[in-house]
């Protein structure tokens, strides 16, 4: 499907979609418990890979009204029926990878060529050190992936520069395992604040897990997790909060192109979610925007940017959302300790310094930097390819609505990772954009794949 995004204004206001990344920890987080309901979970094409995986080993989901409930594997993941298909998601296989390391038995991963490409080698490593049979087919370490197990736990040292996932997947099966898991980082945490959202939702689930030698993941030395714990939130339910990531492009919209209403996000409630520092960039970048808190509402108007020197380093995702930014911004936008951003769904640097320059930016590309040149760009439509990354087709259509003439956007379906309905809330905030429909999900993929048992939903 394309995406074409003419020139216009935006204003109303739109409710922030749940986090992807707490849904996902959530799922599997209810499937090492017993019964487990997860309310106002995101639903999407990522999250489903995980509820099948969670099925797979023994689990159930079932979509009730607007929760999801699952009923657990206890700790205990069974030998998977069949090849556990992660489709696109790098959560899904990298968390549940150690999940697969508690299987007596063999499990077998794969995904989507773009799955496939994607480092896995540091988290076998790991499981291997833990008497874990953890290897590549290909031994080049990525999928498809084959795990025996079971792992008792013990000690391990993993680098912290590559994907923060790998501690949190080694955290949650670490939990259920004989011994526990003792984690020591051999080179600096990336991306800390999602092991935050990991401790966080792990500590709503009953689960003692900490950080070494600092407060939170950011610092830490280390982590550690004690095993023989059970899994149950409070109740039995477990709420998921607002996606901080696909804010930012409500946000990023808002600050290019709202007319005098502005725009309006509820459900931005604070949480352990690095991502919430879109609202501290626009500031920096002389946004005006104002968020409530307690409420759970922020605010932005069309505003007058200024570059400003950000940081990647804890918010990959953000990448997008800043270079689109800086491209109507007065000045330099300078994006450093990007490089991890290379090894998500895409080369996002790479990815966003193509795409924007087709559309008129200037921008500068090093290993580790990217640099949008706001004084030298002038936004104009133009074809340009998602790289069926969902991040890219969000923050490309936030860029359509500020560039001269229409911005046709290749594998805009991918959205559907992440936020779907995303092009009808932006349509019904105003902004002008058409979508070509075409079947989906394609042909080639089960139906199984997108449903659930369905009960309480006509």
């Amino acid at each position: 499907m394309d995406a074409h995004v003419s020139r216009s204004l935006v204003s109303g206001t739109a409710r922030a979609p749940p986090s992807k990344s707490y849904t996902h920890r959530a799922l599997l987080a209810a499937g090492y418990g017993d019964t487990t309901s997860v309310d106002t979970p995101l639903i999407s094409a990522d999250t489903r890979a995980t509820a099948r995986a969670v099925e797979s080993f023994g689990g159930t989901v079932s979509e009730v009204d607007q929760s999801l409930v699952v009923e657990g594997f206890n700790g205990h993941p069974a030998v998977p029926d069949d090849v556990i298909d992660c489709q696109n998601s790098g959560t899904t296989m990298r968390l549940t990878t150690a999940t697969s390391a508690l299987v007596d038995g063999l499990t077998v991963l794969t995904g989507d060529a773009s799955l496939r490409s994607r480092p896995q080698g540091p988290l076998l490593a790991a499981l291997t050190d833990l008497d874990v049979r953890a290897q590549s087919t290909r031994h080049n370490g990525q999928a498809p992936l084959v795990v025996e197990g079971p792992m008792s736990g013990g000690e391990v040292t993993i680098p912290g520069d590559v994907s923060s996932q790998y501690v949190t997947a080694l955290l949650m099966a670490g939990a259920v395992s004989e011994e526990g898991v003792e984690i020591s980082l051999s080179t600096e945490l990336k991306s800390a604040p999602y092991v935050d959202i990991t401790l966080e939702l792990l500590d709503s689930f009953g689960i003692d897990a900490s950080p070494v030698g600092a407060d939170t993941a950011l610092g830490a030395t280390g982590f550690v997790v004690a095993g023989g714990q059970q899994y149950h939130p409070d109740g039995g339910h477990y709420e998921v909060p607002g996606d901080f990531s696909s804010i930012s492009y409500l946000l990023a919209a808002g600050a290019i192109a709202a007319d005098t209403d502005g725009i309006r996000v509820e459900g931005a409630r604070p949480s352990a979610q690095g991502d919430d520092a879109i609202v501290d960039i626009l500031e920096q970048m002389d946004a005006r925007i104002e968020w409530d808190r307690p409420d759970g509402v922020i605010t932005v108007e069309q505003s007058s940017l200024s570059g400003t020197d950000v940081s990647a380093a804890n918010t990959p995702d953000l990448l997008p959302t800043i270079a689109v930014l800086g491209a109507v911004a007065d000045g330099d936008t300078r994006i450093q300790d990007c490089e991890h951003v290379r090894y998500k769904e895409t080369d996002r640097v790479a990815a966003m310094a193509t795409a924007l320059k087709r559309m008129g930016a200037s921008v500068t590309e090093t290993d580790d930097t990217l640099t949008v040149h706001g004084d030298a760009s002038e936004l104009t439509g133009a074809k340009v390819d998602g790289r069926g990354d969902h991040r890219l087709v969000m923050a490309l259509t936030a860029a359509g609505l500020a560039a001269d003439g229409t911005t046709t956007i290749l594998g805009a379906e991918h959205v559907d990772v992440s936020f779907p309905g995303f092009f009808d809330i932006f349509t019904s905030l105003g902004a002008a954009v058409e979508t070509e429909h075409r079947p989906w999900p394609p042909s080639n993929q089960r139906s199984s794949d997108w449903s659930f048992n369905h009960q309480g939903r006509g």
